[in-house]
């Protein structure tokens, strides 16, 4: 299984953990996490995704951000042909980082995963995604049963 993780889904570990739903997803992210350590899945990287965790202001942040980021197995280049899907899919709303994230997971991962709810409705609006998008909690539910 090839996961590509946003930096949103990297992000939330780390993130304050007072709200329940942010500690479940966190919960959820460090359990895919350690699926990927042992083997069982893949992460998948790219190259938008290690610019937008360059920008991370944060130091420590974006050093352990980094670490998670050494664990994948494949980064994808934002080549002509992604970029331009990246610009489709922000014609249906999607921000940039978000569109470019997404043209980068679509062919080269199995599941493309985000804590950002307005990004997952929107995706699913795009015809012809050919990855599927959803929560890492509700993902990890749905694939542990």
């Amino acid at each position: 299984m090839d996961i590509y993780l946003d930096n949103c889904c990297l992000n939330r570990p780390f993130d304050n953990q007072a709200e329940p739903r942010v500690h479940l997803e966190a919960e959820a992210i460090k359990t895919i996490l350690s699926f990927i350590e042992s083997g069982t899945w893949s992460l998948i990287s790219s190259n938008v995704l290690i610019h937008e965790i360059n920008k991370t202001a944060n130091e420590k942040r974006r050093r352990n951000l980094h670490g998670i980021n050494q664990m994948a197995v494949k980064y994808i280049e934002a080549t002509k042909e992604i970029r331009e899907r990246a610009r489709y899919f922000e014609s249906f709303g999607l921000q940039a980082f978000d569109a470019a994230h997404l043209a980068c997971g679509e062919k080269n991962s199995d599941i493309f995963l985000t804590v950002d709810g307005k990004f997952i409705k929107r995706a699913n609006q795009i015809e012809g995604l050919q990855v599927k998008i959803m929560n890492p909690l509700q993902w990890l539910e749905e694939v542990l049963e």
